[in-house]
């Protein structure tokens, strides 16, 4: 009976562990990777770029770099001023969302460079492309530069072109001028090679005939 209690015992204790790591690998929160962000103070007068993960980390980051000591913050879209705050609202956003900080007391305000859906006046266009330079930090050297384009008023890419230090900006000027004098050594060659079968084939040999005319002829 002790026999088969421990054989029982022995066969059970793999599945236990399995069921137990299984359950630890499934209740594991998922950790997101850093998106780039774009975050303002409550008047537009001061404007950064934040890289964060979660909602909390943008909230502490956006603190850091707006040097905002307040405890009670909150945080809204800077477009229409929708409330962000639940980290599932927060994943659902794209990268380079803009936005906006509001301390104790402040209220979120439209911007100039916003208008309401019916006040815009309608456009035919086929894409649209917008610019977009800012800093991660402000001992960057030039920054970030986004690039997106809507096509349609549909479907939009963006791509952030990032240049933080001096040291980074000229080891990339490096490599693209190594490139370009390859490719333009290679050019060179091909169009000598080029120029030199051309010249060939247009020097004729001279013919019998003309050599036999320049020969004295004796009788």
């Amino acid at each position: 009976m002790e026999t088969a209690r421990d054989y029982a015992g022995a066969l059970f204790r793999p599945l236990t562990f399995m069921g137990s790591q299984t359950k630890r690998v499934l209740f594991t929160p998922l950790m997101h990777s850093a998106r780039p962000f774009r975050v303002s103070n409550h008047d537009r007068s001061s404007r950064r770029g934040v890289m964060a993960s979660s909602l909390k980390e943008l909230i502490s980051k956006t603190l850091d770099a707006l040097v905002i000591t307040a405890g009670l913050v909150t945080l809204v879209l800077e477009e229409d001023g929708t409330v962000v705050d639940t980290e599932e609202f927060f994943q659902t956003l794209g990268d380079n969302t803009h936005f906006m900080i509001l301390e104790k007391g402040q209220k979120w305000t439209l911007g100039s460079r916003y208008t309401p859906a019916y006040q815009q006046s309608k456009k035919s266009g086929i894409a649209r492309v917008t610019f977009d330079l800012y800093k991660l930090n402000p001992r960057d050297f030039i920054g970030c530069l986004n690039v997106k384009a809507t096509m349609y008023e549909m479907y939009s890419v963006s791509y952030d072109i990032r240049c933080t230090s001096a040291k980074a900006l000229l080891r990339s000027m490096l490599r693209y001028l190594s490139y370009a004098t390859q490719v333009t050594g290679q050019f060179l060659i091909y169009l000598g090679s080029y120029m030199l079968r051309v010249l060939g084939d247009t020097e004729e040999p001279p013919s019998p005939r003309s050599r036999s005319k320049g020969k004295p002829m004796f009788g």
